[in-house]
């Protein structure tokens, strides 16, 4: 909520206690220092579990003892300061006290433990004999670091209780406030209140956002974005609505508007308090129906254990849940704005997916009977012909839906309707409004119909949500633009009315703005190029060969040289998305050699981007920089892939290392073309980098095959 006013002397969670502002700068602070201090501490705690299976018959160095002796001091420390946090925390909130203070006397005295059996720094003394060390009683040291976890566990949970109670306050303290707002009756004592108002929902927006960053689940991050975007930009619309409200009081559709935007606000705010409290009301589930890609997913899925084990489904719920999932389908097909074209290859393929399913079904049942090498064959190879098929789905509803996002925001992007709308109201124009409202009603349909589709085909949960929260903004704010556009066509000369409909029209235009980024994000996971968690497209640090690297072009590329180097870099695209696509087939996605080639991948797709002209890569130097990244991380790759092949039998060893024979020399000779002098050849070195990385690509994707084929032969042994 940047677009608050500034929160110098607002109240805070602390005004609960009587103490005032500053004690809100004080609670706000208490989960960041929380966090601060548990995240010195997890490392050190790390620390000492190393020195727990430390070897008694090693050595004591004098340089090992004053290692071991300043982890323990290191760790108390870092205690203490946790305890005075947690103290802190105690003293302002009474009901809590005494489990809080426990708590830290426990991790207190597990410090002060840990720090007396590592000060070993005179063990090689001869005064020294007869000390209680870590070395003479490990149990004491495992003892003490078990009751500092316990302890610390248990005040960061106490501290969350008390963050939560302080958003639960905020929240009620902004209500009272909206309720009061809502029955003013004169200018003075309204901006007087709203003064009060915007002062609460900055610690509001204080506390939330801090919430926020803190959520490790990202759809609970992606519905407190959309709550707290929704609170952000309602603040400004209730303050417009509400002067417009009373400076045309006997005006129906001003008091409609209004009551639009505390409407809106109030549910925004349960639904903060929904997601801090995880509780759910009346148990409703968290969206309306499952997405037709989820729904591919989880059938899929199905279909595939079947490979496995032929009684782990029954052929009734296999069909029932085709069933369900075509009938979503008919979101699109009953669609208006679907094209005939589109209709008629889902239809076609749906009607296939019946077919391919009775067969599968046929195909199963003589599986069950006959256990015959032919039978498992056509089982396999009726699986792959549906799995196919699903794919051409999803293919074929993302190109729909992608397709009216695209021509809708093409199309309403000058947003001719709300200028018209203006227009009609300031020379008070009733038929014109009438006209320019229908066709304001038709575009929020659309857009909310084309919102819906999304949804099905968005492909995560947190998009999934923000596509709802785009459909549920274009609902509101098509209905509020018009009640504004009345009340201005109504009183033509009122500049509050006038300003009234701006602020509903920019926020229209805002969410048509983050429509477009929500279809490029939808696209980039539908094509693998998402970098959401892994988070790999960013520019890598500067080269070790800097001179090199000082003679190369800052600039970006010429049209002429960028028309080039696309055609270099189609070839590279479609080698990340086949790199992604044998990603997904590994069940272990942490696994080393999927985390190297995901990082490749993801490198690979920025210097697609780089010939397109768009991506993270702006400059010539920006691409060298990616590419000596992209070489070195080819050869961490190898090394992790070498290191696997000495778990495989000799043939598959060797027909591994054959294709790391292919890898390894072309990392090296991209470094080799990267470290080479330019002489004025910028181009030449571009295009033979390009051509190189796609050729590492390329054998990329058959190593991440063939790794993973030769993973799942080894887990069968």
């Amino acid at each position: 909520m940047a677009a608050s006013p500034s929160p110098a002397g607002g109240g805070g969670a602390g005004a609960a206690h009587g103490s005032g502002p500053s004690s809100f700068a004080f609670d706000s602070g208490l989960e960041i220092k929380t966090r601060s201090v548990e995240q010195t501490l997890l490392p050190l705690v790390s620390q000492i579990t190393t020195l727990i299976n430390h070897k008694d018959n090693t050595k004591k160095s004098d340089k090992t003892l004053q290692a071991i002796q300043r982890v323990g001091q290191a760790v108390n420390l870092a205690v203490g300061r946790f305890v005075k946090v947690g103290e802190a925390i105690a003293n302002e909130n009474w009901d809590l006290k005494e489990e809080i203070n426990i708590a830290c006397i426990e991790a207190k005295q597990a410090g002060e433990t840990i720090a007396a059996l590592t000060d070993v720094s005179s063990l090689n003394r001869p005064e020294s004999d007869g000390q209680i060390t870590i070395f003479t009683d490990k149990t004491g040291v495992i003892k003490a670091a078990r009751l500092l976890l316990s302890s610390v566990t248990r005040v960061l949970l106490l501290a969350d209780r008390v963050v939560i109670k302080q958003i639960i306050r905020s929240r009620n303290k902004v209500l009272a406030t909206m309720e009061r707002l809502e029955k003013v009756n004169s200018f003075q004592e309204f901006v007087q209140i709203f003064s009060q108002f915007g002062n609460e929902m900055v610690e509001f927006a204080h506390l939330t956002g801090d919430r926020q960053n803190d959520l490790k689940d990202e759809k609970k991050k992606a519905k407190m974005a959309a709550a707290r975007s929704v609170l952000e930009k309602c603040t400004m619309m209730l303050l417009t609505a509400s002067k417009t409200c009373l400076r045309h009081p006997n005006c129906e559709s001003a008091h409609k508007n209004k009551e639009g935007v505390f409407d809106r606000m109030k549910v925004a705010l349960d639904k903060v308090i929904e997601i801090v409290t995880e509780c759910k009301p009346n148990g409703e589930s968290d969206i309306s129906s499952i997405s037709v890609f989820t729904g591919i997913k989880e059938f899929k899925m199905n279909i595939e254990t079947l490979r496995e084990n032929l009684c782990f489904q029954s052929k009734e719920t296999l069909s029932a849940m085709l069933e369900a999932l075509l009938e979503r389908m008919e979101d699109f097909t009953d669609c208006a704005y679907t094209s005939h074209e589109h209709r008629e290859r889902i239809l076609e393929l749906s009607a296939q997916a019946r077919m391919e399913l009775q067969q599968l079904v046929s195909v199963w049942i003589q599986a069950q009977s006959r256990k015959t090498k032919s039978i498992a064959e056509e089982l396999e190879l009726t699986i792959l012909k549906i799995s196919h098929n699903l794919n051409e789905l999803k293919k074929e509803l993302h190109s729909t839906a992608a397709q009216l996002a695209a021509d809708l925001l093409k199309y309403h992007a000058d947003h001719v309707v709300l200028k018209a709308l203006k227009l009609t109201g300031v020379e008070g124009n009733l038929e014109g409004l009438a006209e320019y409202a229908c066709k304001l009603s038709e575009q929020k349909e659309r857009l909310v119909e084309t919102c819906r589709l999304l949804r099905h085909v968005s492909g995560t949960e947190p998009l999934e949500i923000t596509c709802l929260h785009a459909e549920e903004t274009f609902q509101v704010t098509g209905q509020q633009i018009i009640s504004a556009a009345e009340t201005l066509t109504l009183h033509p000369s009122s500049k509050i009315a006038k300003e009234n409909l701006d602020v509903f029209c920019e926020a229209w235009e805002s969410q048509i703005s983050d429509m477009s980024t929500l279809l490029r994000e939808i696209n980039d996971v539908f094509e693998g190029r998402r970098g959401e968690k892994y988070g790999y497209l960013s520019l890598p640090k500067p080269m070790k060969n800097s001179a090199n690297l000082r003679s190369l072009k800052a600039d970006k590329p010429d049209s002429e040289e960028q028309a080039k180097i696309a055609k270099l870099g189609l070839r590279l695209g479609l080698l990340t998305s086949d790199a992604n696509c044998e990603i997904e087939k590994w069940e272990d996605q942490e696994n080393e050699m999927v985390l190297y080639g995901r990082n490749m991948s993801s490198m690979a797709y920025s210097l697609y981007l780089f010939t397109r002209g768009e991506g993270p890569l702006k400059t010539y130097q920006d691409l060298i920089h990616q590419l000596e990244v992209f070489a070195e991380e080819g050869l961490k790759l190898a090394s992790s892939v070498q290191a696997f092949s000495k778990q495989l039998k000799d043939d598959d060893k060797l027909m591994l290392l054959l294709e790391i024979n292919k890898f390894v020399p072309l990392c090296h000779q991209l470094q080799t073309i990267i470290k080479t002098p330019l002489q004025n050849q910028v181009f030449l070195k571009v295009d033979k980098c390009i051509t190189k990385a796609r050729s590492m690509m390329a054998v990329l994707v058959q190593l991440l095959s063939l790794c993973y084929k030769l993973l799942k032969k080894e887990s069968r042994y």
